[in-house]
């Protein structure tokens, strides 16, 4: 059960969070539950959406966005957004089960996906405490200077979602995905 309010509809959300749900709705047909629970705060709620706009204009494409959404919410130990992100690497990104499994695990199939994948994932492990090396490998890659600031800002943006779910105990409303175990 959800620690604090889920609102049930757009209408009974604080009018300064109603613009922002509709928007959801309109571009995911629904409005998750996720929404709902930050909708509480309406300064919170444009903050996540303003965030997440602004990172959708960068470089990073939305196979590697869901990659590390996928790693960082198994290293977080948040069902909700592992749950979530599954779906959306698989229906909206067109992630196959191996990616997904690998993505889990901190990794990728991918080559190039590799290296951002594993550099997210030891930002969330390492919080932050990076060493040159990694950053090196990632630029090795060939991610640039601006690509591994928004590999880390969306470790951050994901960071928060998970930290909100697994404070609140959100509602999970997509196909559940257990985790491996809590990290």
């Amino acid at each position: 059960m959800t620690r604090i309010n889920t609102f049930a509809s757009i209408e009974a959300a604080p009018a300064g969070a109603q613009p922002f749900l509709e928007g959801a709705k309109k571009q995911l047909g629904s409005v998750p539950n996720l929404f709902r629970v930050i909708a509480n705060s309406p300064a919170a709620l444009e903050g996540y959406f303003g965030l997440n706009g602004a990172l959708a204009k960068g470089t990073l494409d939305a196979k590697t966005r869901e990659r590390i959404a996928l790693a960082v919410a198994e290293i977080n130990g948040c069902g909700y957004c592992l749950s979530a992100h599954t779906y959306l690497g698989k229906n909206l990104a067109k992630l196959d089960d191996a990616e997904m499994t690998a993505n889990r695990s901190g990794t990728s199939n991918d080559l190039k996906a590799d290296a951002a994948v594993r550099f997210a994932a030891k930002v969330v492990r390492e919080r932050g405490h990076v060493s040159d090396a990694d950053v090196a490998a990632v630029k090795l890659a060939g991610y640039d200077d601006a690509q591994i600031v928004e590999i880390v800002a969306r470790v951050a943006l994901n960071t928060l979602t998970n930290y909100i779910n697994e404070v609140t105990k959100t509602e999970i409303d997509f196909p559940v995905v257990k985790l491996r175990s809590a990290a």
